[in-house]
């Protein structure tokens, strides 16, 4: 039985790509910063995002981001780019010295389903209506209760 061992970005032979050995994890997604959710309203929004297919939230260096899985159109099946030469200025910019290839992707807070951020908006958010509840006793007038024949 043979097991594949992934190639670890210090075993790189000299003249060789990192890509190569890649699944293109940096072309299957695009995350942006987005504002910290502090109101209810900041947290109904995030999830009508995540109610429309793939997205998710992460919390990363305690800033929050929109993460949108979805590969690039121009991604080969052996996972390299069909427009390398042409490719947009943000691509050209990526550098494998501080790509994900070795990362686990473990951030602070990961939210993969619009319930799990709903779930944690609910934790951390006051009630949306406190109920009050007084300590003084009522008066046994002021009280109606139905009448049971």
């Amino acid at each position: 039985m043979s097991t594949t061992v992934k190639m670890r970005k210090e075993d790189l032979p000299a003249g060789e790509v990192l890509c190569t050995y890649c699944t293109a994890k940096c072309c299957r997604y695009f995350a942006f910063p987005i504002e910290t959710p502090k109101k209810r309203e900041d947290f109904s929004y995030l999830r009508w995002f995540m109610l429309h297919g793939r997205v998710g939230v992460f919390v990363e260096d305690a800033v929050w981001y929109l993460m949108v899985y979805a590969d690039c159109n121009h991604l080969r099946p052996d996972h390299r780019c069909g427009i390398y030469e042409d490719r947009p200025d943000i691509c050209r910019s990526y550098s494998t010295s501080n790509c994900e290839y070795d990362d686990d992707a473990v951030y602070e807070k990961y939210f993969e389903t619009a319930e799990q951020l709903w779930e944690y908006a609910l934790a951390v958010m006051p009630p949306e209506k406190p109920h009050y509840f007084s300590t003084r006793p009522v008066a046994a007038s002021s009280v109606s209760l139905p009448v049971i024949a």
